[in-house]
Parts: C-alpha cells; structure tokens; sequence
C-alpha cells in the first residue's frame, strides 16, 4: 500500500505487495519455506474478495483477508503446501472452496465446489474463467481476469507455469507432453501476449516473455 509500482516481487516475511487495477485489486503476498504465492483478489465495486492458495501460515493471510468480504478460496491444485492453512481461513472466513474434482481428494477440506475446464468464479461484478491444465497434477487450474478497459488481461497458473518453463512433472514425459500440450493451447493459445502470469512461487512474468522460448522448453522435456 506504500504506492510503489507493483512488481509482483514478494519475499516470505514482508508485505503484499497490492496493485490496483479498474475493476478488481490484486494483493499478492508470500508465505512458507516453500515460499507460496497467496493472491486475493478483491471487486472494489462491491468489496466481495477471493482467495487464490491459502497455501500456508495461517496468521499472515488472515491478516492479508483482514476487512475483506472473503466469499470464495480457490486452491490451483492438491499439493500440500498450496492449502496447509485451508482450514483455519475457511473456519474463519465462512468461504465456499473451490478446486478441480480430480485434486479435491487432495485438500484438508471438503470442496464445497467442484469446477471444470470453461467453468467461471465471481469475483463481486467481475469475472474469473477456469482453465484446466494437466500434468503437474490431473486437477490443477489456472484462472483467467479479462479485465474491462485499461486492465488487461490476468491469469493465475499455480504450479503450471513460471517465468522459464511449466511445472515439474517428475520427468514422465507422459505428463510434460500433456501439461505443455494444455499451456500452449489453452493459455497461450487463447490469450495476447500482454497477459499478466501470476504463478504460485517467485516472480511474475507475462505470456508474450516466455512465448519465444515454447519450442525450447519442448526440446528439453521439462
């Protein structure tokens, strides 16, 4: 809130950094060993908030949702440390959860909705689209903000791609190929390349910065 141009460059144990958009504000904080990127995601219209990754330190992300009207908690995919502090923010926000069925099993909580690929999340008066991307885990999500005039467009991908390359896959090609596959068509494929890519660990980028490196990243089968 200092006024400093958002970066999108959080470190675990300082403040969010928040960047306010028309349409929605976007407050983007880090937590863990693991070092998890938290996002909520906040319609100043009418004050409804979501939650992407209550991944951990229960403490610093109620803090971060203090004030806010946290109606929804949606968790990109199964992995441990993206939902370690899922219970203790739904107990004390009373939101609906929100994750793919082939990860719910996965979660501490029930999922109180269940989405698929073409599926969309209120966020107040705005917008989120549900992107399915398999292969770092067969329910793992990313979120698309087309935002109105002078916003652009916005995606959360969770652990399915960062600044450099997808997710990890564990070395089965199987899986590389499919969440590649899904990451090419459905996000670059789909979306310009001044699209705004907020993943789940470390720093931002955007789809037009990774884009010429597509060919590599298939070449070196990770």
């Amino acid at each position: 809130m200092s006024g400093q141009p958002y970066t999108g460059d959080v470190q675990v144990g300082g403040p969010a950094d928040v960047r306010e958009l028309p349409g929605l504000t976007i407050a983007k904080l880090a937590v863990s060993e693991m070092a998890n990127n938290a996002y909520l995601l906040t319609s100043p219209a009418t004050g409804e908030a979501l939650l992407i990754d209550a991944a951990a330190e229960p403490e610093a992300l109620l803090r971060l949702v203090a004030g806010a009207d946290v109606r929804t908690v949606v968790t990109t995919h199964g992995h441990w440390d993206h939902h370690r502090a899922l219970p203790q923010v739904v107990e004390a926000t009373g939101a609906q959860t929100v994750a793919h069925p082939a990860d719910a099993a996965d979660l501490p909580v029930p999922v109180t909705r269940p989405v698929e690929h073409g599926d969309t999340i209120a966020v107040g008066d705005q917008v989120l689209e549900v992107v399915h991307l398999r292969g770092h885990t067969p329910g793992s999500i990313a979120l698309v903000w087309r935002g109105p005039e002078g916003a652009g467009t916005h995606v959360w991908t969770g652990d399915s791609l960062f600044p450099g390359g997808v997710g990890n896959t564990q070395q089965d090609a199987a899986r590389f190929t499919s969440l590649l596959d899904d990451v090419e068509a459905r996000l670059f494929g789909e979306l310009p390349d001044d699209t705004w890519v907020y993943p789940g660990h470390g720093k931002d980028t955007t789809l037009g910065a990774e884009r010429p490196q597509l060919a590599e990243w298939r070449e070196r089968g990770w």
